[in-house]
């Protein structure tokens, strides 16, 4: 049986690898300057990949379940490395088609299935801390732009953007796949409580009927798509409302990793303790409060400090997903049914930063865009509220133990 800090370790290395997606904005400029796009058009590669994170999850998590976390992660560096590579060629190129292509599609493909493969494992490791356990594995995706977006800025400033991914993607490649050869799931000792632990609760089909889980899907794309839009633009944001250079900016979003990283850690522990849909009111109300005051300071000081504490709980919504999942639905097809609930992942990444380019380029500014994610927020709340009140006993669903009696539980 594997150590299983160790198995935490390698889950770490996978999602700070394909986590360094969050530093794109870092890249903006430069990109633009060097394809001759606008804003939109670069938005859109970063719109793309984290659309096919979503819909690889959603669709490969059943098969991501079947063929085991080590082969998932295996073919998720393998995607997520030629996605770098490729987009290196494409901008090499000067080639916006194949930019989209092996950074948006395939690499995309790569951040979804690199997302799910550790995460089922994991659980099953920590059964009594579901919340810490798939927060250690996502805090790494977090905390994936505090390396990558100096890093980034650096090889692009001294070596220039093809090198860059060059560099990076035989790095990350490298890193996943060690990471990925070491993931197995526990082997108990007892063959029966083991069947048992697999049989308990819901299909992924079971619980997509259930409100709870159209519930989830909502807040779930509401937070990422405020919280995606700011991450898209955060340095040129910071830039024009601000009035912060660009290395200031390039150290602002180093200091959002290590918040997105640190906020899964935080919030997955407290959600233990609270309860997730205590945790998710709290999120929620944060968030509408901090958007709207966001919307009005052009301070640097205030405005880092605001944008901070929103990716506090941008990461947080993510690291406490899984374990909600688990309360609500069990763990017999929890890959399955995280993927599908990470489509929310992808429509938000087509919805945020689009949303955002938007309200820039119509001329209302970024502001207005940062209004009505404030907005959006309180009826997040009310929703988070409705499944405090009502979440734990709705529909019923069926456990099915080792022995075959039926017992039921609440969904």
């Amino acid at each position: 049986m594997r150590n299983r800090w160790l198995i935490a370790l390698a889950a770490i290395g996978i999602h700070i690898s394909i986590g360094s997606v969050y530093a794109w904005s870092v890249l903006t400029k430069p990109m633009m300057a060097e394809m001759g796009a606008g804003l939109k058009e670069i938005t859109w590669v970063f719109s793309i990949a984290i659309l096919f994170l979503g819909m690889s999850a959603g669709f490969l998590g059943s098969f991501a379940e079947k063929i085991g976390p080590r082969k998932s992660g295996l073919m998720a560096a393998g995607f997520f490395g030629t996605g770098m590579l490729g987009t290196a060629l494409a901008i090499y190129l000067h080639s916006l088609p194949l930019l989209y292509l092996f950074y948006g599609c395939i690499g995309g493909v790569g951040l979804g299935l690199g997302y799910i493969a550790p995460v089922s494992t994991l659980v099953k490791y920590f059964p009594r801390h579901r919340g810490f356990a798939t927060g250690l594995a996502i805090m790494g995706f977090g905390f994936a732009a505090l390396l990558a977006g100096p890093l980034m800025q650096h090889l692009s400033a001294a070596y220039g953007l093809v090198s860059n991914f060059l560099i990076m993607g035989v790095a990350y490649t490298l890193l996943m796949a060690v990471s990925s050869l070491y993931l197995k799931p526990p082997v108990l000792a007892d063959a029966r409580h083991s069947i048992s632990q697999r049989q308990q609760g819901l299909t992924a089909g079971e619980a997509m009927k259930t409100w709870q889980f159209g519930a989830l899907w909502w807040i779930f794309f509401v937070n990422i798509t405020c919280g995606i839009g700011l991450l898209a633009v955060a340095s040129p944001l910071a830039q024009e409302a601000a009035g912060m250079d660009a290395a200031q900016a390039a150290s602002m979003v180093g200091i959002i990793g290590l918040l997105n990283g640190a906020g899964r850690i935080f919030w997955f522990s407290i959600s233990d303790f609270l309860g997730r849909a205590v945790t998710y009111a709290l999120f929620f109300v944060i968030e509408l409060v901090a958007f709207g005051l966001l919307a009005g300071t052009g301070e640097p000081v205030m405005f880092q400090a605001l944008v901070f504490l929103i990716i506090t709980c941008y990461g947080g919504g993510f690291s406490c997903m899984p374990a909600y999942l688990s309360d609500l639905f069990g763990t017999r097809q929890l890959s399955a049914i995280h993927g599908r609930i990470l489509t929310a992942w992808g429509m938000a990444g087509l919805a945020g930063p689009t949303l955002i380019a938007v309200f820039r380029e119509s001329g209302s500014g970024y502001g207005a865009a940062l209004y009505f994610f404030a907005a959006c927020f309180a009826v997040n709340l009310l929703i988070a509220l409705w499944l405090k009140a009502r979440g734990q006993s709705g529909e019923e669903f069926v456990f099915v133990p080792a022995g075959g009696e039926v017992s039921k539980g609440n969904c």
